[in-house]
């Protein structure tokens, strides 16, 4: 499964439901390994950020930007991402399925984040144009559930090594099967049609904890109300710490 760093610590639905198909795909795997040992499938997941040149990438978006004359839109000064190119994209995922064994997740290394605002500025000058004088870079402002850096969770306290130099392991919480098939069936259901946006993120946020929102007070406010999210009997013999 390609997942996304937007599902680390998420702020808004797309990473919250990157974040809830990891869960899916975790404790299905383990349910099956106890369950149905006759099946030999492995589950694995690859976590990365953003890919250039992909689509939705910033580069296009600043190169046909500048073609144009600009200006060149950026939603924060210090926006900050990482990238990687689809080849690296293409050599994780077909590494992650030579030595994934079933139910991780696996992080590449992809090197310092990189700022926008000086990505948008190094394109326009090697287009042959000056920043601020040729061609303008308007910040637009952060837009619902944008954060200013994403998170990859790649140090030696939240990951594991594998043999591959460039790719770790996330230590994640596990999630038993019995637990999550009921919720995620819900979800998919009250999502159905996206005629009730806020039950649905209520959903997201009663597996998913550490999803909370940002730049988006609609949904900010369900995270400061205390009666929505499900208390279990015993939550423990559903999610393993």
């Amino acid at each position: 499964m390609i997942s996304t760093d937007k599902a680390v610590n998420p702020t808004n639905v797309m990473g919250a439901t990157k974040r809830a198909a990891e869960i899916y795909i975790q404790s299905l795997f383990q349910h099956l390994k106890e369950t149905r040992p006759d099946i030999k499938t492995h589950f694995v997941t690859t976590r990365f950020g953003n890919v250039l040149g992909s689509n939705g990438s910033v580069v296009p978006l600043f190169k046909r930007q500048i073609e144009e004359g600009g200006p060149v839109t950026v939603t924060h000064r210090d926006i900050v991402r990482y990238f990687m190119t689809i080849p690296e994209a293409c050599s994780l995922v077909l590494e992650a399925g030579c030595i994934g064994n079933g139910g991780q997740i696996y992080i590449f290394d992809m090197g310092e984040a990189v700022k926008i605002y000086d990505l948008a500025e190094k394109m326009i000058r090697l287009a042959g144009k000056t920043p601020g004088k040729d061609i303008e870079i308007v910040e637009t402002g952060l837009r619902p559930g944008e954060k200013l850096y994403e998170e990859l969770l790649a140090n030696d306290e939240n990951t594991l090594p594998t043999p591959h130099r460039k790719l770790r392991i996330a230590k994640v919480r596990d999630y038993r099967f019995e637990f999550v098939r009921p919720r995620i069936h819900k979800l998919i259901t009250t999502a159905a049609g996206w005629t009730q946006p806020l039950e649905v993120v209520k959903l997201l946020k009663n597996l998913i904890p550490e999803f909370v929102s940002q730049c988006s007070p609609e949904y900010e406010r369900l995270d400061l109300e205390n009666g929505f999210k499900e208390q279990l009997p015993n939550e423990q013999k559903f999610i393993d710490k």
